[in-house]
């Protein structure tokens, strides 16, 4: 079980590094020991810039809205071909 603590560790960890380059950190800019870690307690690394708070979070469209598209595509092709 990941810890608070070290939650709190990853996301200084990041925070650090972003005042330090001026920028959003890459995975590169990080040792493999750090990034690792900073990946294992935080998720992904867009979810790990998101959770320190440096990046927006990405507003996915639901799939009722994709689905339902794709049934209005659907009705329109099946009744254009009478």
């Amino acid at each position: 079980m990941i810890t608070e603590e070290k939650k709190q560790w990853a996301m200084e960890q990041l925070r650090e590094k972003n005042k330090e380059l001026g920028r959003l950190p890459k995975k590169d800019d990080f040792d493999v020991v750090t990034l690792s870690r900073i990946k294992a307690f935080l998720g992904p690394w867009p979810r790990a810039l998101e959770a320190a708070g440096l990046k927006e979070p990405k507003i996915m469209p639901s799939k009722n809205k994709k689905k339902k598209k794709q049934q209005t595509a659907f009705k329109k092709e099946t009744n254009g071909n009478d």
